[in-house]
């Protein structure tokens, strides 16, 4: 009997405990991304005819399914086995972050959890580019390389690097806007200094581009 009441104390402390961590995620404002879907979308030559850069975007919310493929294409994870990403990386490093500012805060992916981890609280939109779409575009991606994952190498090799892996992220993105109607441009006017100040960005973490993302104009 004493075996059982502490049997049950345990399993009650246990579920205490996960809701506790359900609930400090949720009031965090953490944004947990339904399954991407993996299946469908335009053919890959169709969709590389019709990859462009635009400049005009709708204020329109992007839903949280096509969110979720999106940042899946980008550099999800497509074997789970392995861990490897949709995106390669020099010495499978996966030195790339994301994030998404939009109007309700800044978020990480998590690709693991296929989550939107809220970093800030603030509309960093803005802070996001000097273009004048930016402000009002649902989503502008930032990616940002983080060089503690590189080890031990030369500045000139790691900036080739992380400039190398930041454009198959951002082509994979171009990719899934051509083929689920998105409008998108990759950036680089960026205030690196400024933006990083406002992400409060380690010393190791480093801005390479920028890219918005929303339904066209």
């Amino acid at each position: 009997m004493q075996v059982r009441k502490i049997l049950t104390a345990c399993f009650t402390l246990a579920i205490l405990a996960a809701y506790s961590a359900a609930v400090s995620a949720e009031s965090a404002g953490s944004i947990k991304l339904p399954d991407p879907e993996t299946q469908g979308g335009k053919p890959l030559m169709q969709a590389l005819k019709e990859r462009m850069s635009q400049r005009s975007f709708s204020s329109k919310d992007i839903p949280l399914q096509v969110m979720s493929d999106m940042l899946w294409a980008a550099n999800g994870i497509s074997r789970p086995a392995t861990g490897l990403r949709t995106a390669p990386s020099a010495r499978n490093m996966q030195e790339i972050d994301i994030y998404a500012a939009m109007a309700s805060g800044l978020y990480l992916y998590d690709a693991k959890t296929n989550t939107l981890v809220k970093v800030s609280n603030d509309d960093l939109r803005a802070a996001s580019g000097a273009q004048p779409f930016v402000k009002d575009a649902p989503v502008n991606l930032i990616f940002v390389a983080d060089v503690s994952k590189m080890g031990k190498m030369a500045a000139a090799d790691a900036d080739f690097y992380v400039a190398t892996d930041t454009g198959f992220v951002s082509q994979n993105v171009y990719l899934y806007c051509a083929s689920a109607g998105l409008a998108t441009v990759v950036r680089g006017l960026v205030d690196r200094p400024a933006l990083a100040k406002a992400m409060k960005l380690r010393s190791g973490q480093k801005i390479i581009l920028a890219q918005t993302v929303g339904y066209p104009g």
